[in-house]
């Protein structure tokens, strides 16, 4: 089975391995992941376009679709994915975090660690209860943070650390999320969704 992901953020490829486990929990196929970044299709004249180029470049089975809610209801974000995608013949699922998709990588912290590249450290990462991480105003910046200071890094290194470059990589430490499908709404939405497109639900 042939999945792509199409998005239009730096995020997008810290999702993959999310992706990859919610499928590989309902279906006994192999999965193949594609990043279709949005950035890189040439100009269209309209979204739609450019989804159909991006499934003629990227050709699967199912599409998922990220797009951060941030300040917008996460239902509205979905409406608008499923307009655009309404002419085109391919099983879709949004991806739609309430905030940005960084708050779904605040709840482990050995694979922080790891991706910081100090996974045996012991500094205190001060990471928000994960029943609170969906209302977080800036999860990306809190992310950030606990990046840099699970380097082990001096003050005066840690303004070079680059957290930007490694916020992709912790998701691919994380062995398993169903901590967050009990506990978070966009999350658990997700997993329905993907259900759905598979068939099983």
């Amino acid at each position: 089975m042939k999945y792509t992901l199409v998005g239009d953020g730096s995020s997008d490829r810290a999702l993959l391995p999310i992706l990859t486990w919610s499928l590989k929990r309902h279906t006994t196929q192999p999965v193949e992941e594609q990043w279709a970044d949005f950035g890189r299709i040439p100009r269209q004249q309209n979204t739609e376009s450019k989804f159909r180029v991006a499934l003629d470049l990227y050709p699967c089975d199912i599409l998922f679709v990220h797009r951060d809610a941030e300040n917008q209801p996460p239902e509205r974000r979905r409406i608008e994915i499923k307009k655009v995608l309404t002419q085109i013949s391919i099983k879709y699922v949004p991806v739609v975090p309430v905030r940005m998709t960084e708050a779904w990588l605040l709840f482990d912290q050995l694979s922080i660690r790891a991706a910081a590249g100090n996974p045996r450290g012991v500094e205190e990462l001060n990471l928000p209860k994960l029943d609170t991480i969906e209302n977080i105003p800036d999860p990306r910046a809190t992310l950030y943070k606990a990046l840099t200071l699970a380097s082990g890094l001096s003050t005066r290194r840690r303004s070079k650390f680059p957290a930007q470059e490694r916020v992709h990589l912790i998701s691919h430490y994380v062995d398993r999320y169903s901590a967050l499908e009990s506990l978070l709404t966009a999350f658990r939405i997700l997993q329905q969704d993907v259900r759905v497109a598979l068939g099983v639900d």
